[in-house]
């Protein structure tokens, strides 16, 4: 079972192949944004690793962060907790002036990954 750390707030156990995005605001209990509904359309769930960053990415979030001139950071809606990581959640709801933090994402990776 990864474990997961979230600057700020500790460290928890997650389930293996869970998705970051909601590992981070169910099992981490941070507010993180996500408001597309974790489909690498907003990149309000960014984060910064700070340890054990997954090498691979899906072609949505390579796309998502070039066309947003990004570096530096990953979206949190297209990883899957596979092995320790330390981030750091940027966009948060507290302090956004959002109403809630968007629809809980999928279990699943969206859109269906193609890993590059």
């Amino acid at each position: 079972m990864p474990k997961l750390t979230v600057e700020g707030f500790g460290t928890v156990d997650v389930e293996t192949g869970k998705r970051l995005v909601n590992a981070i605001e169910q099992d981490a209990s941070v507010d993180i944004l996500h408001a597309c509904g974790g489909n690498a359309r907003c990149t309000t769930c960014r984060v910064e690793f700070i340890a054990g960053e997954p090498s691979r990415r899906t072609k949505a979030e390579q796309e998502r962060l070039t066309e947003r001139g990004l570096t530096g950071v990953r979206l949190s809606c297209q990883i899957a907790c596979e092995a320790d990581m330390t981030v750091r959640a940027i966009s948060r709801l507290e302090g956004s002036g959002r109403p809630d933090p968007g629809r809980t994402p999928d279990p699943a990776i969206q859109p269906p990954p193609e890993w590059i």
